[in-house]
C-alpha cells in the first residue's frame, strides 16, 4: 500500500477497507494473495491494530478475504468479480443519477462528452 492521506469525514477503518477494495479492483491484489499483516499495516501507518482488524473483518464478512489460521488473510476467489458487480450497481444507483442531472443542467450531449477534442477544464478551445 502506498502513502495514505486520511480523510476526517470517514472512519479510518472504512478508508482502509476502501483502499484494499481499490487494490483488488485494480488487480494489485489478486485471488490467493496475502494481505499485509494487521501488525505491519498498523506500524506502517501508525494506526491502532484494532482499526486495521476492523477493516479486515469487514472484508471477511463480505467474503472478499478469508482468514487462514496461523497464516493470515487472503483474497478469495471471485472477490474482484463480486466487487465489480456491487460497485457497478452502486455507481448506477448513487453516482450516475447525480452525474446525469449535471450533464442535463449543463446542456451537454453524448457527442460532446465522447469527443476527444473536448478541452481540459480551464483551457480555452
Amino acid at each position: 500500500m502506498s502513502t495514505i492521506g486520511w480523510n476526517d469525514n470517514a472512519p479510518i477503518y472504512r478508508q482502509l477497507k476502501e483502499r484494499v477494495i481499490g487494490m483488488m479492483l485494480d488487480g494489485v491484489l489478486k485471488p490467493g494473495d496475502a494481505l499485509p499483516s494487521v501488525r505491519q499495516v498498523a506500524a506502517d501507518y501508525q494506526l491502532n491494530p484494532i482499526t486495521v482488524s476492523r477493516a479486515y473483518q469487514e472484508l471477511v464478512d463480505e467474503t472478499l478475504v478469508e482468514k487462514r489460521r496461523g497464516l493470515g488473510m487472503y483474497v478469495t476467489e471471485g472477490a474482484r468479480d463480486k466487487l465489480l458487480t456491487s460497485e457497478r450497481e452502486r455507481f448506477l444507483r448513487e453516482d450516475w443519477p447525480v452525474m446525469l442531472e449535471r450533464i442535463r443542467r449543463l446542456g451537454l450531449d453524448v457527442a460532446t462528452l465522447l469527443s476527444t477534442d473536448t478541452p481540459a477544464p480551464g483551457v480555452a478551445s
